[in-house]
């Protein structure tokens, strides 16, 4: 009888401490896989990309949770090396049990994992911009793509440079062979023309022979898609060589990682980008964003376009959840492509339900005292070049990238 009462005590207290603490739990966490490369050549991009993550999921449990159950990251360094990914892409949805998977950096990484976490019907977000063209309901991409942000830059700099002429640099994988083709196709729609176009391994740091090849052509402009720490090399060289007073520059990744931070101005001034966020940008969700990084992390140095991305792409998926009071992947898909839409720090970020890609606004902007300075906003641009190829609604088994024809 004594141990009756004492056990019945001991629940008592039990059940009244979880009553009157901040959060009561349900047994089982949300278990969201994440796969990075916080290690490794593309860290530059990994390490913001999982901080912005973290903030996100913090803030989801500081709310309650989802559905009253804590959100828990089951995350993976992948080394920025692509047999990784498959490796703990498998992990995640066969031991783990992930109930969504947000990773994957280059476009390499995302296709050695997408088809994989397809078959598994683990639900896929993808984040960082990329070349456009995947159509696959179980994927849900939410970066920037070639009509939303090359298709606003070029005529930009061509009027800005006062030139038709521009040389072509791209790194040599699928984002950088898609994303020259779409250079020269919106340089044609604009009366304009490549001086020539040069890819180059990722691993590739010595530009020296590229930067002759470029003053011998003589382009009005250059046109670089380059990726990674290696890369960065190029726009050091090339301002050590003279040549960034004489030959001015645009770029759809520079900067996307803060590399433009790490540049001195006198190498990163002028060159013109274009992108869905700046930490610049003055607007309320931009300043409270800013200020919740600065007082998780002590800097907003570490914020970037990519971990905008990810951060406002992790209460995208939140606000989806929460809607369909489910976490089942068909429930929140269905919510999804019912024109899910939430104000993140660069604004509207809308699901295109044919598409499961996101419209967003996005600004061209100038590299000025290594920040990104506002020059032009477009707003709530659609992902055009995926549209005019994918549509879910009638393809909803489709699970390809399409290779744009231009």
């Amino acid at each position: 009888m004594i141990q009756r009462r004492k056990a019945l005590a001991i629940a008592a207290a039990t059940l009244m401490a979880a009553q009157f603490s901040p959060t009561a739990w349900a047994a089982d966490d949300i278990k969201l896989g994440s796969l990075l490369d916080t290690s490794g050549n593309f860290d530059a991009y990994g390490k913001p990309m999982n901080m912005g993550l973290d903030l996100a999921i913090d803030e989801i449990n500081a709310a309650g949770g989802l559905l009253g159950r804590k959100v828990k990251k089951i995350g993976y360094d992948t080394q920025s090396d692509m047999a990784q990914y498959t490796k703990f892409a498998q992990q995640l949805t066969r031991q783990d049990k992930a109930d969504l998977v947000i990773g994957g950096i280059l476009s390499a990484s995302r296709e050695a994992i997408r088809p994989l976490l397809n078959r598994e019907k683990t639900l896929y977000f993808y984040t960082p911009l990329y070349e456009g063209g995947v159509c696959d309901r179980n994927s849900v991409l939410t970066g920037i793509t070639p009509a939303q942000q090359a298709e606003v830059l070029v005529p930009y700099a061509m009027k800005a440079f006062n030139g038709k002429k521009a040389y072509i640099l791209a790194a040599d994988y699928n984002y950088g062979q898609y994303m020259a083709r779409w250079f020269q196709k919106y340089l044609k729609d604009n009366g304009g023309t490549a001086a020539g176009v040069e890819f180059f391994p990722l691993d590739v740091a010595d530009f020296n022979s590229t930067i002759k090849k470029i003053q011998d052509a003589k382009p009005d402009f250059v046109i670089s898609a380059l990726v990674g720490g290696a890369h960065l090399s190029f726009y050091r060289q090339w301002a050590a060589a003279g040549m960034k007073a004489k030959i001015p520059m645009a770029s759809t990744t520079l900067g996307v990682g803060n590399e433009h931070q790490v540049l001195t101005a006198a190498e990163g001034d002028g060159i013109l980008v274009a992108y869905n966020y700046s930490p610049e940008l003055n607007t309320g969700t931009s300043k409270s964003f800013v200020s919740a990084w600065t007082k998780k992390y002590g800097s907003d140095k570490a914020i970037s376009e990519m971990a905008a991305s990810q951060y406002q792409t992790t209460k995208l998926w939140a606000a989806a959840v929460q809607k369909a009071g489910s976490i089942k992947r068909d429930d929140v898909i269905k919510v999804l492509e019912g024109g899910l839409s939430i104000e993140g720090p660069s604004g509207k970020v809308l699901i295109d339900s044919q598409t499961h890609h996101a419209s967003l606004d996005v600004h061209v902007m100038e590299i000025r005292g290594q920040k990104l300075q506002v020059k032009q906003s477009f707003a709530q641009r659609p992902p055009r070049e995926t549209q005019a190829m994918c549509d879910l609604g009638k393809n909803p088994n489709s699970n390809t990238q399409f290779e744009i024809k231009l």
